[in-house]
């Protein structure tokens, strides 16, 4: 079975700043973590593509990598609770969800983060690997198809949807076989496929 791939906390720089101007609430504090912290600087060209602004958002991230998701979730909802529009710790959430075995809550997170910022590629990736995860292949299809209209030179979501025309490729082929069991060139087309 192929894996999709979410691109959940390891957020560009320049996405992050993205965000930032998005979200008033959060340039303020964006900007007091980015002064108050020498790595955190503006986006540039020699930015590190791991790197998060704000102290919260690297606090969040350090406890998903360490798999402590009750402590994570327990960060992103006491800063989520002055910042409910926060796009960035909201995806944050999202992977959280998804890690603590609650694909619905994450699904219905992204959802809304694609309704209320369709501007944003990543929410539509990781929504698209929910719903490949939950059999919705065509809706799978259509997020990652928004993501890189969005962001046309993004690799993960380019890959994903690689991975989505195998598995359609799959079920077509598996499809006209069960239509026509005896034919042999079927069978080796499926047998091909990865």
């Amino acid at each position: 079975m192929m894996q999709l791939t979410a691109y959940f906390a390891r957020t560009a720089a320049p996405i992050a700043c993205a965000l930032a101007l998005l979200v008033s609430t959060h340039v303020a504090h964006a900007q007091a973590a980015a002064d108050s912290t020498a790595a955190a600087t503006p986006a540039t060209a020699a930015a590190p593509s791991n790197t998060l602004i704000g102290y919260e958002y690297r606090k969040v991230e350090q406890l998903i990598n360490s798999k402590h998701w009750g402590a994570a979730l327990s960060s992103a909802d006491a800063y989520l609770k002055g910042n409910p529009r926060d796009p960035q710790m909201r995806l944050l959430k999202s992977r959280i969800l998804q890690s603590q075995g609650k694909p619905a809550e994450a699904l219905q997170l992204l959802q809304e983060l694609t309704q209320e910022y369709p501007e944003i590629p990543e929410p539509h990736n990781n929504l698209a690997v929910l719903q490949a995860q939950a059999g919705h292949i065509e809706e799978a299809r259509l997020s990652l198809e928004t993501a890189l209209h969005l962001k046309p030179n993004y690799s993960v979501a380019q890959e994903n949807l690689g991975d989505i025309y195998l598995r359609m490729a799959r079920d077509a082929y598996t499809h006209a076989l069960s239509l026509n069991p005896g034919n042999a060139e079927l069978r080796q087309k499926i047998n091909k496929l990865p």
